[in-house]
C-alpha cells in the first residue's frame, strides 16, 4: 500500500516538473516570439532576436510533448477528463503552435516584404495565442471544471470558460513576455539589450502581476501554510529580478525569474495536492493522484525510465545552451537575399 501511494506521488511531482521546466524554457521563446511584432520595428531587429531562439526553440518544445506524455501514461483519468473538458482550447493551442513553427521556417523563404511581415504576424499571434491558452488549461487544472461521478465533464461546449481560466492565461503571457525580455538581455547586445534593460526596471512588476493573482486565488482555497510560505519566497525572488535587471545583472534576472516560477508553481502545486483536477460540481467527484493513477506496475516502470532519461535529456539541453552561450548583435546577422519591394 505504501509504495502504491508513493508513486503516484512521485509521478505527481514528476509532471509538476515538467510544466516547471516547459513554462520555463518555451517561456522565453513565446515571449521573443510576441515582440516580433510587439516591439522590432525593423528586418535587422527581427532577424536578430529570431536567432536568439533559433537552436532552442524546437527543442523546448519537447517539455510540452513529455508533460503531456507523463500525464497520458501517469494519470490516464486526469488526461482524458481535462483534455476531453478543454478539447477546444486544446485545438486552439495545438493550431495556434503550428502556426508559430510554420512562420518561423518559411519566413525565411519569404520573397516579399510583404510575406515577411504576414509570416512575422503569425508567429507573434501563434505565440500570444498559445501562451494564453496553456495557462488557461493549467488554471482549470488548479480550479476545476464541472465533473462528474464517472469524470466527465458536463455543461455546454464552453463549460471550462471562467475567470480563473483567463487569469491562468494572463499569468502565462505576462511571464512569457518578461522571460522573453530577460532572455534578450542576457543573449543580444545593442539595441534589443537596452530595451529589455528599459522594459524590465519599468514594466516587470505588471507582467507578473496576473501570475501572482493566480498564486493567491489556489492557495487562498486551503488552509495550509507551507503553499504561502512559498508563494512569499516566489515574491521575493520577483523582486530579486527587478534589483538585478536595475543593475543590469542579466544572467540574475534570468535566474531570479525562473526561481519565482519554481517557487510559485510548487506553491501552487503543492496547494491542490493530493487533487490533480477538481470537481466544481461535488469534491467528492475530485479526481486525485491517487484515483487517476495507472497500475503500481505501470507507474514503476516507467520510474526507473525517468530515472535513466530524465538526466540525459537535461544534460543534452545544458550542452545546447552552452554551446549558443555567446550573445548576439546586428553585425553578426549575415545579410539576407534581396527582398523585392512592392
Amino acid at each position: 500500500m505504501e509504495s502504491i501511494e508513493f508513486l503516484p506521488t512521485f509521478w505527481f511531482v514528476l509532471v509538476a516538473v515538467l510544466w516547471v521546466g516547459y513554462l520555463f524554457l518555451d517561456g522565453f521563446d513565446l515571449g521573443v516570439g510576441m515582440l516580433m511584432r510587439g516591439w522590432a520595428r525593423n528586418e535587422s531587429q527581427r532577424r536578430v532576436i529570431l536567432n536568439t531562439i533559433g537552436p532552442v526553440w524546437d527543442g523546448n518544445e519537447v517539455w510540452l510533448v513529455t508533460a503531456a506524455g507523463a500525464m497520458f501514461a501517469a494519470f490516464p483519468l486526469w488526461y482524458a477528463a481535462l483534455f476531453a473538458g478543454l478539447y477546444i482550447p486544446l485545438t486552439i493551442t495545438l493550431l495556434a503552435l503550428i502556426l508559430r513553427a510554420v512562420s518561423i521556417e518559411y519566413r525565411g523563404k519569404a520573397l516579399t516584404a510583404r510575406t515577411r511581415d504576414r509570416w512575422d504576424w503569425c508567429m507573434a499571434g501563434g505565440s500570444a495565442v498559445a501562451a494564453f491558452s496553456i495557462g488557461l488549461m493549467l488554471a482549470v487544472s488548479t480550479t476545476g471544471l464541472p465533473l462528474n461521478a464517472n469524470g466527465d465533464r458536463v455543461g455546454g461546449p464552453f463549460a471550462w470558460l471562467s475567470w480563473e481560466g483567463v487569469l491562468g492565461g494572463l499569468a502565462v503571457v505576462g511571464f512569457s513576455l518578461a522571460m522573453g525580455w530577460a532572455y534578450l538581455g542576457l543573449k543580444t547586445d545593442g539595441a534589443p539589450r537596452e530595451a529589455a534593460h528599459r522594459h524590465l526596471t519599468r514594466w516587470l512588476a505588471l507582467y507578473l502581476l496576473p501570475m501572482g493573482a493566480w498564486g493567491v486565488v489556489v492557495v487562498s482555497r486551503q488552509a495550509s501554510l507551507v503553499p504561502w510560505i512559498l508563494l512569499a519566497v516566489a515574491l521575493a525572488a520577483a523582486l530579486g529580478a527587478l534589483m538585478a535587471a536595475q543593475l543590469r545583472r542579466e544572467g540574475w534576472t534570468f535566474i531570479a525569474l525562473g526561481a519565482s516560477l519554481l517557487a510559485g508553481a510548487a506553491g501552487i502545486f503543492l496547494a491542490v495536492f493530493p487533487v490533480v483536477l477538481p470537481s466544481t460540481i461535488d469534491p467528492a467527484f475530485n479526481l486525485t493522484a491517487m484515483n487517476a493513477s495507472s497500475s503500481e506496475y505501470t507507474l514503476n516502470f516507467m520510474a526507473w525510465v525517468a530515472v535513466i532519461m530524465v538526466p540525459i535529456i537535461l544534460a543534452y539541453s545544458a550542452f545546447v545552451y552552452w554551446v549558443f552561450r555567446k550573445r548576439l548583435h546586428e553585425t553578426h546577422i549575415p545579410e539576407s537575399h534581396v527582398v523585392t519591394p512592392v
